[in-house]
């Protein structure tokens, strides 16, 4: 067997071990019910991906141990649908990362987050389907992400909390916006606004446990600061994975051009025999 198909068994070997986990991931981070995790955009995506990973490398790996054209072949089609995919995810994600919908808060150590901010197609996904933020928004409050802030005993005085970095969904869901000048009493209860009519979230706004932000467009976009932030993470691995199946079909190109020459090599020979 040719040296690029004993290099791409190899590979493929090591990407059949890695789809594994790769899947995995997919189903655990489809099935955590965190506050960050609520908006649970392509998870199950990761997963498919990974089952498709596994199919391909399967298939590349027995093409290139039995240097079998046809296996080569369905795997070389694959890698290159696969690699457009990634590609095509790649824009789709630079795109939805790239706005961000968080603001400086004056003297605050936090940001506080507005809608406008974000790229239209992440505002669609959470504010343009009713149903679907009721969900989110239920999973938010089920998640307990603003009562843990209640219990933090750290908070003796304003200040403490205002120098506190908060989560995009801590800062919008669990307390006002800074611009309706509230005045701190705890992480979750607020008092007196200066100017209620300075933004529309300001009489969305309730002491009430069960209320807090999370009817506001400031708790929307806190979810979205989330997604966007899983997104950027997400930049990193499809870039990596995007340039090793890149790597990997270069090299079953090879593989596949030494085995159609060994196939002919070896028809040849036996022609020759007879």
């Amino acid at each position: 067997m040719a040296v690029s198909n004993n290099i791409t068994a190899c590979i493929n070997f090591l990407v059949l071990l890695c789809t594994i986990p790769i899947a995995a991931t997919g189903v655990w981070l489809a099935s955590r019910h965190g506050g960050a995790d609520c908006a649970r955009l392509a998870r199950w995506p990761v997963a498919a991906l990974g089952a498709l990973l596994l199919l391909v490398a399967l298939a590349g790996f027995a093409g290139a141990c039995w240097n079998r054209r046809g296996l080569l072949a369905c795997y070389l089609f694959a890698m290159a649908a696969l690699v457009a995919l990634l590609l095509a995810l790649l824009v789709l994600a630079f795109a939805a990362a790239h706005a961000s919908g968080a603001y400086p808060a004056p003297g605050r150590a936090y940001d506080d987050y507005r809608l406008g901010g974000y790229s239209s197609w992440l505002r669609a996904y959470v504010a343009g389907d009713p149903a679907r933020w009721e969900r989110i928004r239920a999973c938010v409050e089920a998640s307990g992400t603003c009562g843990k802030l209640t219990m933090d005993t750290s908070f003796i005085v304003p200040e403490q909390f205002y120098m506190t970095h908060l989560s995009p969904i801590q800062s919008g869901c669990c307390k006002p916006p800074t611009v309706c000048g509230f005045a701190y009493v705890s992480p979750t209860v607020w008092t007196g606004p200066a100017s209620p009519a300075a933004d529309a979230d300001c009489a969305a706004w309730s002491n009430d446990p069960a209320q807090l932000c999370y009817g506001c467009a400031s708790c929307k976009a806190g979810v979205l600061g989330e997604l966007r932030g899983q997104w950027r993470k997400a930049n990193v691995a499809l870039l990596v994975a995007t340039v090793a199946l890149i790597f990997v079909y270069v090299v079953g190109c090879s593989a596949f051009r030494n085995a159609q020459t060994e196939d002919l090599f070896r028809r040849y020979k036996w022609g020759n025999n007879y």
